[in-house]
């Protein structure tokens, strides 16, 4: 088998060096850059959101980088997108206003994406293989209680979780949105901290052999294939100087029926890969139907953002990002939203790749 794979690529890799003998040269490529590091002041809804925060006035620093690479016969395109942010605020009445100082918002989320129109006919769709990976810099808590009585639980940290998701998909593009679908995804989770998994904080990561005593039995990584869908909207100048960006994104694992182990709740509680976040119990899952079991067991992000420009450095912000993840039970019981709401002011700056 081996050698088969060997005359394989040989073969291929003759038959291109061939091809690119008897064909022209194909014009080169162009590179299209554009970077806009800014500092936002806000203020902050959260509501069972796993990187953790309050609602507090907020600075955060912002980047966001889009380098395209546009050829003749594919595009190559890659996003940046990172934030780290902290909130001061009162804690109990009559305490000094930013005596507490908390994490308000943590991410990384870095994208490449190769695609190219194999139908000539059919100028709208395409193809397209695309990776993104997404985690966070530092830790993020829970808190509960205030003052002197304050307790933090850490929920996450980095790369605990990271959530690495490959795709081939077909791509339907028009000037303002897309839309792409996958049946073949890739999406791997891990959890790189013991901590965290002696805690029973897994997101999703199946613990085979579990002993919680012991972290050589600890599994740090979890693989799932699956269908993936992404539609995206952006529209520029919707009103003048209002910019509007939404975004869905849905994936479902092929294997999630039979990690949960769906039955009665004593089969459910004896049979499942899944450990229940305390005052959790197996019956509140038994009586869903069918379709009510495929909707709960499918991964939702969705994401709606405002941008108000004053000039051409000071803008005007709202954000609004809901997740649902079942793989998350650490801060609320399963069927809660993650809630992400977001409204303030930045002060921002951009370069951009100059004309030819």
């Amino acid at each position: 088998m081996r050698n088969l794979f060997t005359i394989l690529a040989a073969f291929v890799l003759t038959a291109s060096v061939a091809a690119a003998q008897d064909e022209p040269a194909a014009p080169a490529g162009k590179w299209e850059t554009a970077s806009t590091p800014a500092l936002k002041i806000s203020e902050f809804m959260f509501n069972n959101w796993s990187k953790s925060g309050n609602s507090q006035i907020d600075a955060t620093a912002t980047f966001f980088g889009n380098y395209k690479y546009t050829h003749p016969r594919y595009i190559w395109d890659n996003v940046v997108d990172l934030a780290y942010g902290y909130a001061w605020q009162d804690l109990a009445e009559g305490d000094t206003l930013f005596e507490t100082r908390r994490k308000s918002n943590d991410k990384i989320d870095l994208t490449s994406a190769i695609s190219w129109k194999p139908f000539e006919k059919l100028p709208d769709w395409g193809a397209s293989f695309t990776a993104n990976l997404k985690t966070q810099f530092g830790i993020g808590y829970e808190y509960n209680g205030i003052g002197a009585a304050q307790t933090e639980t850490k929920v996450s940290n980095f790369f605990a979780p990271a959530y690495l998701t490959t795709a081939l998909s077909f791509e339907y593009k028009r000037p303002n949105w897309s839309v792409s679908l996958s049946f073949l995804t890739g999406k791997t989770t891990f959890v790189c901290d013991d901590e965290l998994i002696h805690d029973s904080l897994f997101y999703g990561v199946i613990q085979k052999n579990f002993d919680r005593d012991d972290p050589n039995t600890y599994t740090h990584a979890y693989f799932a294939l699956g269908s993936y869908v992404k539609a995206q909207y952006l529209k520029k100048d919707l009103l003048p100087n209002l910019d509007l960006y939404a975004r869905a994104e849905l994936f479902y694992d092929y294997k999630k029926p039979e990690n949960m182990a769906w039955g009665t709740a004593a089969e459910m509680g004896t049979n499942s890969k899944y450990t229940l976040a305390d005052g959790e119990t197996w019956a509140d899952l038994e009586q869903k139907g069918w379709f009510a079991k495929r909707l709960f067991e499918t991964d939702l992000d969705l994401e709606v953002k405002l941008d108000y420009r004053f000039s051409e450095h000071i803008a005007a912000n709202f954000a609004l990002n809901l997740k649902w993840d079942t793989d998350f039970s650490g801060m609320g019981k399963w069927g809660h939203w993650q809630i992400y709401q977001m409204a303030g002011v930045q002060v921002y700056f951009s370069w951009k790749t100059p004309k030819a």
